[in-house]
């Protein structure tokens, strides 16, 4: 069991930036790969983010490359989500999912990719005014 606890989300400006940030426990963090999602209410759950188990690969949604940055400490045992140039759009739940597997970006990018993810947390919510 993996244990994922989600921080650091607030209301921000357009333009600002953000880094929620992934604490996780329980059995060891390293060889997963991690993955964060973002949710508006009435919608599906769609992805942002992957980071490899070692940190050698990434992975981003076409609508966040070059604003968003995903980093892992396995120190630590966190997962961070650098929120950068953010929008209204940008709104939503994040949430952080731990996979044993890492994916193709075909597949990240499919509707329902979520449903690959063994592990979640309960989510921090991103707030962008314009």
């Amino acid at each position: 069991q993996v244990q994922l606890v989600e921080s650091g989300g607030g209301l921000v400006q357009a333009g600002d930036s953000l880094r929620p940030s992934c604490a996780a426990s329980g059995r060891t963090f390293i060889g997963y790969t991690m993955v964060w999602f973002r949710q508006v209410p009435g919608k599906d759950r769609e992805f942002v983010a992957a980071i490899s188990w070692n940190g050698d690969s990434t992975y981003y949604t076409a609508s966040v490359k070059g604003r968003f940055t995903i980093a892992r400490d396995d120190a630590q045992k966190m997962v961070y989500l650098q929120l950068s140039i953010l929008r209204p759009e940008d709104t939503a739940d994040y949430y952080c999912a731990a996979s044993t597997r890492w994916y193709s970006g075909s597949y990240y990018d499919t509707r329902g990719s979520y449903n690959g993810m063994d592990y979640w947390g309960k989510g921090t919510l991103v707030t962008v005014s314009s």
